[in-house]
């Protein structure tokens, strides 16, 4: 097409409609006039997500396999392509096992809250209809699919159905500004809202201002009527940053999701809603403290003539003997009586010197 006055024209009023749709479909919300065709568009565009996800793995692969081929490097190539072909094939196996251990994971989650799951896999990334966080999968009105439906995984939630095709629906994950959900909290039940931040972690306002939070506390969702778009009891995330009590009506809290929102794999739509609350059965378990080891020991009675156990001989000091309390009475007995003996002695010497100057006095 040539550059004319018609050619630019047309182009001003196809993005003045485009711009126009646009606004209609933001306005209108749930209730959007063009939800119509979006269905549409989902349903002619699902089946070729489907064939461009089966397509990707097997380009990926024969492009890193022949990444370096050329005539003067034949051996190269054929070694290199050898070598990328033996890591596909370890790289599947351990994708099917890493998926094996996520649907495991999730059976036993939807288990433990007595929720009926229809699995899913993640097939495209990205927004259908906007810039907001979302993901398509592979399940649709065909399979009972239906909007404004649980998603879930083995770690927690993940988001709600917004747009349904018949083979393909399109997940709102939890993470997005625009998703909100009601959160009830482990063991206190405080009431809140969490709302997406995108990478950030979810903002909380708590119902009561003045609610005892502490950094680990965790939160499940609290369910909604009719249990839509959400069922309770699924795990949201955990505490990891409280805000001052300023004494406004709400607290905020920072939770950090359970859910990986950048690797989602393996995810489940819940079509059917508990028949009870499983209030804080579904949370996983917190980890245990490494036990304590405590031992105990027990004195043995001594036998007759024996040293009790546990007890010391008197040991003499070094430099100095000690002697028996025993034979320190008889020392110092011993002592007094020698005492005594030399005052005796010196008692008899003086009469003796005495009696000389007595007889030289006399006369015969």
């Amino acid at each position: 097409m040539r550059d004319t006055r018609e050619s630019r024209l047309l182009l001003v009023l196809l993005v003045a409609v485009a711009f126009a749709l646009i606004t209609v479909d933001i306005r209108g919300g749930q209730e959007s006039p063009v939800d119509g065709a979006r269905q549409a568009a989902a349903a002619v565009f699902g089946p070729v997500e489907n064939g461009v996800a089966a397509a990707v793995d097997p380009i990926g692969n024969a492009i890193g396999a022949v990444r370096d081929s050329g005539e003067r490097h034949t051996r190269i190539a054929a070694l290199e392509k050898e070598n990328a072909e033996l890591k596909a094939e370890l790289g599947s196996d351990d994708r099917n096992r890493n998926r094996l251990r996520e649907l495991d994971s999730m059976l036993k989650t939807a288990g433990a809250g007595q929720y009926g799951i229809k699995g899913a896999q993640v097939i495209a990334i990205g927004a259908a209809q906007g810039f907001s966080w979302t993901v398509t999968i592979d399940v649709g009105a065909r399979d009972g699919i239906q909007r404004d439906m649980t998603v879930l995984n083995g770690s927690g939630l993940v988001g709600r159905i917004t747009t349904v095709g018949p083979s393909t629906s399109t997940v709102l994950l939890a993470n997005d500004p625009d998703f909100t959900v009601g959160t009830r909290m482990e063991k206190t039940d405080e009431l809140g809202f969490a709302t997406g931040q995108g990478d950030r972690p979810l903002l909380v306002q708590l119902l009561n201002g003045k609610a005892k939070v502490k950094t680990g506390d965790r939160l499940v969702t609290f369910g909604s009527r009719a249990d839509k778009p959400f069922v309770p009891g699924v795990p949201v995330g955990e505490v990891v940053r409280v805000d001052p009590a300023g004494g406004g009506l709400t607290r905020n809290v920072y939770v950090r999701p359970y859910v990986g929102f950048t690797k989602l794999d393996i995810v489940g739509v819940v079509v059917q809603a508990p028949r009870s609350d499983p209030r804080d059965a579904v949370l996983p378990q917190k980890p245990k403290p490494a036990p304590t080891v405590t031992v105990t020991v027990t004195a043995k009675p001594p036998a007759e003539g024996e040293q009790p156990q546990g007890e010391k001989a008197d040991q003499p000091l070094a430099g100095r003997a000690e002697k028996p309390a025993g034979d320190q009475a008889a020392q110092d007995q011993a002592a007094q009586d020698q005492a005594a003996q030399d005052q005796a002695a010196q008692d008899q010497q003086q009469p003796q010197n005495e009696n000389p100057n007595d007889q030289g006095d006399a006369t015969p």
